[in-house]
């Protein structure tokens, strides 16, 4: 009997820690379960007290209310009290041992009953009992059963913990003492004095609204500008209010006011005299101004656009800012078109870009502005940077002088043109001098002009300021003026965008111009980019000559591809890599030499068709169609601008009709002519009713209407076209569309101006018609070009050499063996979700660059919702 009892002694010395949490667990289990309702009334007259209930309802309401949960608490313990068991050791073994293997618990208390004297028995029994010993070292402590759902199927415990949480959030500790005032007089007592209180900083700040009652008397930081709210209850004048933060006076009807706003303004005390007053110390947090500097170096690209950085800064954050340009006239060269006094014109502002997202309080940005058509252009001005906060303050920065960043033009003409529309818009009284500069410029046009039509649109408006001259440039003449002669001077920069061979050169000329008269490398890095453009509009327009001369003569197209050189379009990007690598090192004389290898190469160079490209696809039908409508839009626009030409010289004298017969014979040699072009009654070829002095077209009809009525039918052919467009959908596509709807316009404008005889604003419409024309090509090409890059069997060359060598993003071949939107092809393994990782990294970062296009910005948010 003494060895059974020590061996119950030994097992359980073996699990005491765990049979004791055990038991302790079980404890807390049915206390839980028991008491489960006592807690949850607790906790509602907490919350009840928290939320100062007592002190919104009569005293016999609390009363009521305190007796009820009262006896609701009693009735809880006491039903607690009789459902509650201690549990028992034995209950607290047979739970540790049902989570052991075996039972091991009640195996090592067990007794032998058969066998004892057999010793082989005896032998297989002590085996048993030592391995169910062993595994009482196994023992853990069973977890508690805390859940009461079975006792609380309505989860009314969860409402109490509710009502808490109210509690906590929008009452206060400190109100539970208020009913400890209730007494016997209690309806006299809820009307003594009282105050509530609360500080609200301003919303910049970000910062949390303080109540007063919960601070006790003590030091109190508060930031510049925070209202403080208090107000008094009970009698009049028991609570008196006293303060210096504010600086308002303050009388002795004023403070014992039971309502009181103010705004913190600067340190001091604040304090509420009477009973239940308290004290508080206020250090006032101050609102730094805001600062701005401008820093590093101004880029103007080759359009003008020039980027100005800046530097902000605010404790809580810039609100706004202006960056304000004036005239710096003590550095303004005094000479030639400037010598007299400038017209008073008033200080250029420009609003500052702020973030987007993210941190105002210290950033850095760029203002990005192109400010090549403002008067003071390429002028000395003086810059001075603005912010402000949100409380008002402003930060200034340091005046500085700077020229103000505009386009720079290479081409002479072009170059005079802008100098003396700068000095029309300094002074409308150097008109007189401009019109004889100009006339100096225009006296022998030579090779200064590539079409008649700029040399006529020169002569035009050299008319206009010689009359505006003589009669008074009004403020509206003024700007049309300047306007007419910055589109005239962009015309001649730009070159002739409808012919590539001639736009190609063009670039290559102004490359080169560009290098001699050391333009910055944001310069060289702009034509380079526009020598690309012209140079894939030169390939695509000779591959489309090259078809048609195939079509006409069959033979051209059975040529021995042994004897033909292949390039790719990336043997000829590196070529132009190279090319602005060499200007950037400063090897101008290599860089030229490359740049006529190059030349020589795409001037001799024939341009291939890929297999099974049976004819023009409709993309190149409608770019073909659109370059026949500006050609012939180029045509009628230089039929009116001869007629004018003819009235000018009629209504001028005997001088005059002798100046106008020179022009016009030097005209005959203007490079660029198109044959069969009128020039005059005695130019050969010339089509019937293009020549008649008396102005008269086909069938007595006038010239005017006849201009007027080919006019509309190029608008109705152009109508025709923009409602086939390809591409429509796309962003390229409707881009063009939108180009070709405003040269639409333009056209209808054209024709009113001709059938009304107004020459003058039917060729300035035309001129608008041709521009949009040449915006919607470029549109709808380089929207060609991405779609053909993406295709099989590009003509000529494709992008990174063989197309069956070429992969997507995603891994896929875009030859015969994976086609789009299959999973052939894809990459396999882990590296598929690599690549696909970085795809949407990549996708997540230009979606937050601000600078981007909102067009660009509103395509990659769609193609995050997607993925």
């Amino acid at each position: 009997m003494a060895s059974g009892k020590s061996d119950l002694k030994d097992i359980l010395g073996e699990i005491r820690w765990p049979l004791l949490l055990t038991r302790w667990g079980m404890v807390a289990e049915r206390l839980v379960r028991a008491f489960w309702p006592l807690w949850s009334i607790l906790i509602v007259g907490l919350a009840l007290l928290m939320l100062g209930v007592q002190d919104t309802v009569a005293v016999e309401w609390v009363w009521g209310i305190g007796a009820v949960l009262g006896l609701g608490a009693l009735w809880a313990l006491v039903r607690g009290a009789r459902q509650f068991r201690w549990p028992t050791r034995d209950g607290a073994l047979l739970r540790l041992d049902g989570t052991l293997r075996g039972n091991p618990i009640q195996a090592t208390m067990d007794r032998q009953a058969i066998g004892a004297g057999d010793a082989a028995s005896l032998a297989v029994w002590k085996a048993h009992q030592e391995r169910m010993r062993a595994r009482l070292r196994e023992a853990r402590a069973v977890e508690p059963d805390l859940r009461v759902s079975r006792a609380d199927p309505f989860a009314l415990r969860y409402a109490a913990l509710l009502m808490l949480s109210v509690a906590i959030l929008f009452g206060s500790l400190m109100r539970v003492q208020s009913v400890t005032g209730m007494g016997a007089g209690g309806p006299d007592l809820t009307q003594g004095p009282s105050w509530e209180g609360w500080m609200a900083p301003p919303g910049y700040t970000r910062m949390p609204s303080i109540y007063l009652n919960d601070i006790i008397a003590g030091s109190l930081e508060v930031p510049e500008g925070a209202q403080i709210t208090l107000r008094m209850y009970g009698e009049v004048g028991a609570l008196v209010v006293d303060e210096t933060v504010s600086g308002r006076p303050l009388p002795e009807e004023a403070a014992q006011a039971t309502a009181q706003d103010f705004e913190v303004v600067r340190s001091g005390q604040l304090a509420i005299d009477g009973p239940g007053g308290r004290v508080w110390d206020i250090a006032m947090i101050p609102d730094i101004a805001p600062t701005v500097v401008r820093e590093g170096e101004i880029e103007v690209s080759y359009e003008g656009e020039a980027q100005i950085p800046f530097a902000a800064s605010d404790d809580h954050g810039i609100e706004a800012g202006t960056a304000v340009f004036t005239l710096s006239l003590e550095d303004v060269d005094r000479r030639y078109g400037r010598r007299m006094a400038p017209e008073a014109r008033p200080a250029l502002e420009v609003p500052l870009p702020m973030p987007i997202s993210g941190s105002r309080a210290e950033f850095t940005q760029s203002l990005v502005e192109n400010f090549s058509l403002h008067p003071w252009a390429n002028l000395p001005v003086r810059l001075e940077l603005s912010v402000s906060d949100a409380r008002g303050q402003k930060g200034l920065s340091e005046p500085q002088v700077l020229t103000l960043p505009g386009r720079r033009f290479f081409d002479p003409v072009a170059a005079a043109l802008i100098e003396q529309r700068q000095a029309l818009l300094w002074n409308r009284d150097n008109a007189r001098d401009i019109s004889m500069i100009l006339r100096a410029v225009s006296n022998k046009p030579g090779s200064l002009f590539r079409k008649e039509v700029l040399y006529l649109r020169l002569r035009t408006l050299l008319q206009r300021i010689e009359v505006s001259a003589r009669y008074g440039l009004s403020d509206e003449a003024q700007a049309e003026i300047a306007q007419a002669m910055w589109d005239l001077a962009l015309e001649l920069e730009e070159g002739d965008l409808d012919d590539a061979r001639e736009r190609l050169k063009r670039a290559q000329e102004r490359l080169a111009e560009a290098m001699k008269n050391g333009a910055s490398d944001q310069e060289i890095a702009e034509l380079m980019q526009e020598l690309r453009e012209a140079t894939q509009d030169y390939m695509r327009q000779l591959a489309q000559e090259q078809r048609r001369q195939a079509e006409q003569n069959p033979d051209m197209a059975q040529q021995d591809p042994q004897n033909m050189i292949e390039m790719s379009q990336d043997d000829i990007q590196r070529m132009m890599d190279r090319i602005q690598e060499l200007m950037e090192e400063g090897r101008m004389d290599e860089a030229m030499e490359a740049m006529r290898q190059l030349q020589e190469m795409l001037e001799n160079m024939q341009i291939t068709e890929g297999q099974g490209q049976g004819g023009q696809s409709p993309g190149e039908q409608a770019m073909e169609g659109l370059s026949e409508t500006l050609r012939d839009q180029q045509e009628l626009s230089d039929e009116a601008f001869r007629d004018l030409q003819e009235q000018f010289n009629r209504g001028e004298g005997q001088e005059g009709q002798q100046q106008g017969q020179q022009e016009g014979q030097q005209g005959q040699q203007q490079p660029g002519q198109q044959q069969g072009e009128g020039q005059g009654q005695q130019q050969p070829g010339q089509q019937q009713g293009q020549g008649q002095e008396q102005g008269q077209g086909q069938n007595g009809q006038s010239l005017e209407q006849s201009l007027a009525d080919r006019q509309r039918a190029l608008r109705d052919e152009l109508n025709r076209q923009r409602r086939n467009l390809p591409g429509q959908g796309t962003e390229g596509g409707e881009s063009a569309a939108e180009a070709l709807g405003r040269a639409e316009g333009a056209m209808d404008g054209a024709e009113e101006a001709l059938r009304d005889g107004d020459l003058a604003e039917a060729i300035d419409q035309q001129s608008e018609a041709m521009e949009a024309l040449r915006e919607g090509l470029r549109n709808l090409g380089e929207a060609l070009a991405q779609q053909q890059q993406q295709n099989q069997g590009q003509q000529g060359f494709a992008e990174g050499g063989q197309p069956q060598e070429q992969r997507d993003p995603l891994g896929r071949d875009p030859g015969n063996s994976g086609q789009v939107g299959s999973d052939e092809g894809l990459l396999q393994g882990e590296d598929v979700y690599r690549r696909a990782q970085e795809l949407l990294d990549e996708l997540r970062q230009r979606s937050g660059d601000a600078e981007r296009p909102r067009a660009e910005l509103d395509y990659l948010e769609r193609l995050l919702d997607r993925f």
